[in-house]
């Protein structure tokens, strides 16, 4: 197997490990939301996102016949959790949470980058084309949270300056 081989099986282990991660997040983050319909609606929608984007990396192991990483997986399900439940402490979680996840997206973003530049030069088209279809999706998503942590803090401050309580 070919030292680009190995690299872009590597890489694609780690992504999926990213999005298993992500999922756990989202996911525990999408309960958690009572006064951001907006914010809570696009996580949800980015959770079913999430999901098509690891069934896809599931068809790039198959092009590959070789499977992901489950010491990867578990510490990426173990990883989403723990974020999740430090975020329940913060009473300002939905600002923190909201900038995490933009951050997360931008970690995404550059993973998707190095795939498609990986299975290109492994001359693997189809992996190259399913990582291009998660890389927009990750893009759409961290654009959208960009826009919006403005409105977001804003909103909590609202919240917090009224004396209300400002649960994410």
């Amino acid at each position: 197997m070919s030292e680009t081989r190995e690299h872009l099986i590597h890489w694609l282990r780690d992504a999926y490990a990213m999005e298993k991660q992500a999922l756990e997040m989202c996911e525990r983050q999408s309960e958690r939301i009572e006064n951001y319909p907006e914010l809570k609606a696009r996580i949800a929608e980015h959770v079913v996102e999430t999901k098509s984007q690891i069934a896809r990396l599931d068809e790039c192991f198959k092009l590959l016949e070789e499977s992901p990483s489950a010491v990867k997986d578990a510490a990426g399900w173990f990883m989403g959790n723990m974020q999740a439940a430090g975020g329940m402490l913060m009473p300002d979680e939905i600002v923190k949470g909201s900038m995490a996840s933009y951050v997360f997206e931008n970690l995404e973003i550059a993973s998707y980058t190095i795939l498609i530049a990986a299975a290109e030069a492994d001359s693997q088209p189809k992996i190259a084309s399913l990582c291009r279809e998660i890389l927009e999706q990750e893009k759409a998503m961290a654009e959208w949270l960009k826009n919006h942590l403005s409105e977001t803090t804003k909103t909590f401050l609202q919240r917090d300056e009224a004396d209300v309580k400002a649960r994410a």
